[in-house]
């Protein structure tokens, strides 16, 4: 069962999301008679994974809080061409004032759940879970993740207070690799969690030697050095997660998988997604 975000955390985004839509008027909508009529959301592709039928409800009742939405499907849930995954009855101007505001959230959050599956089903059976990353849709960060999690990958930071990772630059400012570890152990609270990226075998012995460090992510390493650094962490006896990161792609993905790390984290989930294709019908 996928949990949604509580309404109260997007409401606002909607309600911004449609007046932006709306302009000063829809005129088109003035235009033709208001009166009862139903709709229905229909998947237009096979194989599509849904997320954001709930956020979608919430367009529709905010446009009119008279009109019956009844969900059809529930996120997370794989469909096949043609499924009805939504039915809307009610006023005819208040689902054509949500329509296209509804179906750009529906599509793409339903587009970053599929292509979420497609990669985990590409690790399935190895260790590796897909993590998401911070290259989300400014506003639609919550959103995007929860999408990523009905597709079956795996949340990293929602926000920076949720963990320390020290990257490139963090590291080049501190100093080093030790230096920038110890003042993040300072200045974080116990709970969070220290990862630190490395791009050589000779950056993640320091890290093995750091007692403060919880997990390293390997960037843009090759699958041997990948699998070298998956042995030298089992041989320390070290808990560390391990993380692989950059230019994973869906054809690559299980390979990478196979050298033993923990985590495959992928920014084209939220950034690069394709829509997925979803249409609105009024009967």
């Amino acid at each position: 069962m996928h949990h949604p975000p509580h309404p109260e955390t997007y409401r606002d985004q909607l309600r911004a999301f449609l007046r932006e839509d709306w302009g000063t008027q829809d005129w088109t909508t003035a235009a033709v008679p208001d009166r009862p009529m139903s709709a229905r959301v229909v998947a237009k592709a096979a194989d599509l994974v849904l997320a954001g039928l709930p956020v979608a409800r919430e367009v529709f009742l905010l446009a009119d809080p008279e009109l019956v939405v009844t969900l059809g499907a529930s996120d997370g849930q794989r469909v096949s061409k043609g499924a009805e995954v939504m039915r809307i009855e009610g006023s005819s101007h208040g689902i054509l004032l949500a329509e296209r505001v509804m179906l750009n959230l529906l599509q793409r959050l339903s587009g970053t759940a599929t292509l979420t599956r497609r990669f985990a089903d590409a690790v399935e059976g190895t260790r590796a879970r897909i993590l998401d990353t911070r290259k989300t849709t400014p506003g639609l960060k919550l959103l995007e993740k929860y999408a990523v999690r009905c597709g079956g990958g795996v949340n990293h930071r929602l926000t920076l207070g949720d963990g320390v990772l020290l990257k490139e630059n963090h590291l080049a400012a501190a100093g080093g690799i030790q230096a920038a570890v110890e003042s993040a152990r300072c200045a974080a609270p116990i709970l969070v969690k220290i990862e630190v990226e490395v791009e050589s075998l000779d950056q993640f012995d320091v890290c093995l030697t750091l007692p403060e460090v919880d997990g390293i992510l390997l960037d843009h390493m090759d699958l041997d050095t990948m699998r070298e650094a998956v042995a030298r962490r089992d041989r320390s006896g070290r808990r560390l997660f391990l993380e692989a990161s950059g230019n994973l792609t869906l054809d690559r993905a299980r390979a990478v998988a196979e050298t033993g790390v923990d985590f495959l984290s992928v920014g084209a989930l939220t950034h690069s997604a394709p829509a997925a294709d979803l249409s609105l019908r009024m009967d």
